[in-house]
């Protein structure tokens, strides 16, 4: 039976539910698998013209083993996760016309229009299920630098074994990210507007671990959290890297590259593990921002916190990217000892210099590049000019790089991810394209629905935040389960 333990090697071995229901491991690290399902060229071939759920159900059941989830489950899991998506493939490839092998992944099509959609849809799904065959029940608090909170709101919403708390820096996401969170009206939703974010979402990171690690607290409101520190969230990100290879390449085994646009590295860290399962990627391209914590851990393996800019691709202004705790592991020979030390010493003095050996064995295969404010807006209106097609930001700093980049990655195609659509951006469109007002291309019906609607949220000072979420999700608990102090 596949296990799955902490990378920084506390606690037991657990199975998937509790790896799941868990979020963070027993001594604070990140749950990774007991070791990697390897995938052969053979059984890609057979994979090749698979729609993107059956091969989803295809690449779970490695991990998971039918005496967990019933094969008619995961499927049923699978098929009532991506109902609501609005294009039938999931997850369409766009092939620019004016840029030879270069195909655009859009990950934008889920409810709340963001590649976040793609990993909660099923991991919400997946945690609602396990609780109600536990008839229990779990208070969800995740961080946001825009997409996961308006995703897990969404997904949560209306669930009676789950409540979800989502925590965003206000004044550092757009209004219409914070609307799709601020508009829900059920109960179990309680979106937490933050001010004061002097290092933005990496704050709001802090108090969750703080929560965490209040033990009493954290057994009494059974908190869990659906962000990317939660295996569920990597293991289904890795289908994507997976569908995006089999859509484009003529013959399987051909190497291809694909660029991403980078934060908290949990989608690359996804990707990471898919090529050490056996996907034929060449090079994959960490695209940054100005703020370039990835650029320094992969160029110069400096691992350290620095001051934090607003930049237009706001979902990646983070400094702390703990899954790369998670992908160190696997580039380590899984010694978890070196990662708690390293993470131990981060902790502590805030930056850690990796060995060369250690800078040489994670960034094998992985390019970077540092994107400044004023490219990302010129990619945008170079694409919308010479193809009538709209990235949003983050898209753009992937597509950015690449043209940085050409002349390492040579002709090989590639696959650039796009992961949320432009009309959650509306002002980074109107300043790219310098026009006052957004085409029809830069909107969307719910984003436009969601400005009509009465807005529900805490509004909490950074410096007050622990206490207060102490204190409020406490009250919720005792509300919903007539229990007292």
């Amino acid at each position: 039976m596949m296990q799955f333990v902490s990378n920084t090697g506390g606690g037991i071995p657990v199975d998937l539910e509790t790896a799941i229901l868990d979020g963070f491991a027993s001594d604070g690290g990140l749950y990774v698998p007991s070791e990697l399902p390897k995938i052969s060229l053979e059984q890609l071939k057979k994979w090749r013209d698979l729609a993107y759920v059956d091969l989803a159900f295809e690449i779970l059941s490695l991990f998971i083993n039918r005496s967990v989830i019933s094969e008619f489950e995961l499927k049923k899991l699978l098929k009532d996760a991506y109902t609501p998506f609005e294009k039938p493939e999931v997850i369409p490839l766009y092939k620019m016309e004016s840029q030879k092998d270069i195909h655009i992944m859009e990950l934008f099509y889920g409810p709340t229009i963001s590649f976040k959609d793609v990993g909660l849809a099923f991991l919400v799904n997946l945690v609602d299920f396990f609780l109600k065959r536990k008839n229990e029940f779990k208070s969800l608090i995740v961080a946001t630098t825009g997409d996961t909170g308006p995703a897990t709101a969404y997904f949560t919403a209306g669930k009676s074994n789950l409540s979800a708390w989502v925590l965003y820096p206000k004044g550092l996401i757009t209004e219409e990210q914070e609307r799709q969170m601020t508009t829900l009206t059920h109960s179990n939703i309680h979106p937490v507007g933050v001010s004061n974010c002097l290092d933005g979402g990496d704050d709001l990171d802090l108090v969750i671990a703080n929560l965490y690690a209040n033990i009493q607290f954290k057994e009494k409101v059974h908190l869990s959290s659906v962000n990317s520190i939660n295996w569920g969230r990597v293991m289904m990100q890795t289908v994507h890297y997976f569908y995006g290879y089999l859509k484009v390449v003529e013959t399987i085994g051909e190497e291809i590259n694909m660029s991403v646009p980078s934060g908290a590295f949990g989608n690359l860290c996804a990707g990471g593990l898919a090529r050490k399962m056996g996907l034929p990627i060449d090079k994959y391209v960490i695209a940054n921002n100005t703020n370039a914590c990835l650029h320094r851990i992969f160029s110069e393996g400096v691992f350290s916190k620095q001051p934090i800019f607003e930049t237009p691709s706001s979902a990646i202004d983070i400094l702390i990217p703990y899954n790369f705790w998670r992908f160190l592991y696997f580039c380590v020979d899984e010694d978890a000892t070196k990662i708690k030390k390293w993470s131990d010493e981060f902790k502590t003095f805030g930056k850690v210099e990796f060995d060369k050996e250690t800078l040489a064995a994670y960034s094998e295969g992985f390019l970077t590049a540092s994107i400044s404010d004023e490219r990302t807006l010129e990619v945008i209106k170079e694409v919308y000019t010479t193809e009538n097609y709209l990235l949003d930001p983050h898209g753009a700093v992937a597509l950015a790089a690449v043209h940085d980049l050409k002349d390492i990655l040579g002709d090989k195609k590639l696959v650039c991810l796009a992961t949320a659509h432009p009309a959650k951006f509306p002002q980074v469109m109107k300043d790219a394209l310098q026009v006052k007002t957004i085409s029809e291309k830069g909107k969307h019906p719910s984003i436009e629905k969601a400005k009509t609607l009465r807005e529900k949220v805490y509004l909490i000072d950074c410096y007050h935040l622990e206490e207060e979420l102490l204190c409020r999700m406490n009250a919720d608990w005792d509300l919903k389960h007539n229990t007292h102090n």
